[in-house]
């Protein structure tokens, strides 16, 4: 999930680093997320020398309950999510995994909330000027990477492209056959970028307008608690109904997939997830040195 809001983007990138495609890029990244997140957090917002001060002093106590409390969960729900792989999934066993990713962010998004008010109290208007031109950039990144602009046969190409490289990452190889199958239920799928990309800019105007409220505290921590746990409150209903109906379908062409797996694809698939969990097991034990 690429969202359009900073602070999202800043504890969301705590989840992501554990979906890198090599398992010893879990640890490096981990291990390098304090420099990774102030990076993005002063991209963002240009912060000055005591704003960056503070951003850094927050961020490692909260990397700190994230490796001691939230890894060993992570790795618990890996495991799970390996143990069911052994066997053929089911639409509810995907559903599962979607919200216990879900849940998962929100407990990291209520913990990062105090904090996440205290340094968004401290902007100034030349930081919410970088924010924006942040904003316009990530938009403008965002729509050549999906090709907005570009034909329809074009899109179509792009996307299958990325949703055949995905599935290889975790499964090698794919037979022909799986090929031509990934590639007719891909085209069933409705296009909704454009529609991703209106949403990502409504939430960025909604972002700004809390930051309004930056002044009272008080009224800006009830206002963001809720913002950050629920990224789709607020859309339109045609909208959030065009992206349900993508979402099912994506779904039913992974489980298509997972039901065509060989052997050799499932084992992959396991040894990946058991690459990560290892990792995590080892972050959680002591900060593994970066040669």
């Amino acid at each position: 999930m690429t969202s359009s809001r900073p602070l999202f983007r800043l504890l969301a990138l705590l989840l992501a680093l554990l979906l890198l495609p090599a398992c010893s890029a879990v640890r490096v990244a981990y291990n390098q997320a304090d420099n990774l997140l102030a990076w993005m957090a002063h991209d963002y917002f240009d912060l000055e020398p005591l704003q960056k001060q503070e951003f850094n002093t927050r961020i490692d106590a909260l990397l700190a309950w994230h490796r001691a409390e939230q890894l060993p969960d992570y790795a618990r729900f890996l495991g799970e999510i390996k143990k069911r792989t052994e066997r053929t999934a089911t639409r509810d066993d995907a559903l599962w995994l979607l919200d216990g990713a879900k849940a998962r962010y929100r407990v990291l998004a209520a913990k990062g909330t105090p904090d996440a008010v205290d340094i968004l109290a401290s902007l100034t208007p030349e930081n919410i000027k970088a924010l924006q031109k942040q904003f316009d950039k990530v938009n403008k990144k965002f729509s050549d990477e999906y090709k907005l602009t570009a034909t329809q046969e074009e899109r179509r190409r792009a996307r299958l492209e990325r949703t055949l490289k995905r599935i290889r990452e975790w499964t090698g190889p794919l037979t022909p056959a799986q090929e031509a199958r990934i590639t007719a239920l891909n085209d069933t799928i409705p296009y909704t970028d454009h529609l991703r990309q209106q949403d990502r800019q409504r939430r960025q105007k909604e972002f700004l307008a809390l930051l309004e409220h930056r002044a009272n505290k008080a009224e800006f921590a009830r206002l963001l608690r809720p913002w950050l746990a629920d990224w789709e409150a607020g859309r339109p209903a045609a909208m959030q109904a065009a992206l349900d109906e993508g979402y099912e379908k994506r779904i039913l062409l992974y489980l298509e997939v997972e039901h065509s797996l060989s052997p050799q694809q499932r084992a992959h698939v396991q040894r990946k997830l058991q690459g990560y969990i290892e990792d995590i097991h080892a972050l959680t034990v002591k900060r593994v040195a970066v040669n």
